[in-house]
């Protein structure tokens, strides 16, 4: 059977920040807005440069703005859910104008002592 995986087009990339630890008030229970938590982000941007990219940062998506831009939106204070958070970090991946889908993953590691909690979105322009 042959592979029906799409072909990337030259000039189209996913740029990946994963695993980012921020330590944050995330929640809306009384002990997540004692202290802050845990929390784990994924963020998946794919990006269309039109063609191959030259080998210099700024032919492409830096995530260096990314990664300064969580820190900010952390320290500005507690968030009540991860789908807002997601949101947000979404939205500041749209801030440069390569980025034509972003994949957010938000995970809690600490909320229960079996299992993690998250909230993934994707959106795209």
């Amino acid at each position: 059977m042959p592979d029906m995986a799409p072909t990337p087009a030259p000039g189209r990339y996913v740029t990946i920040l994963e695993g980012l630890e921020v330590t944050m008030g995330l929640g809306i229970h009384a002990h997540e807005r004692a202290a802050p938590q845990r929390v784990l982000l994924t963020v998946w941007l794919s990006c269309d440069y039109g063609a191959r990219p030259d080998d210099r940062i700024d032919a492409v998506v830096d995530y260096d703005f990314l990664r300064e831009g969580i820190h900010r939106l952390v320290a500005k204070g507690h968030i009540e859910l991860q789908e807002t958070l997601c949101e947000e970090v979404a939205a500041l991946a749209f801030g440069d104008p390569r980025v034509t889908e972003v994949r957010v993953r938000s995970m809690k590691p600490d909320v229960y002592p079996d299992a993690a909690v998250g909230c993934e979105i994707v959106r795209g322009r």
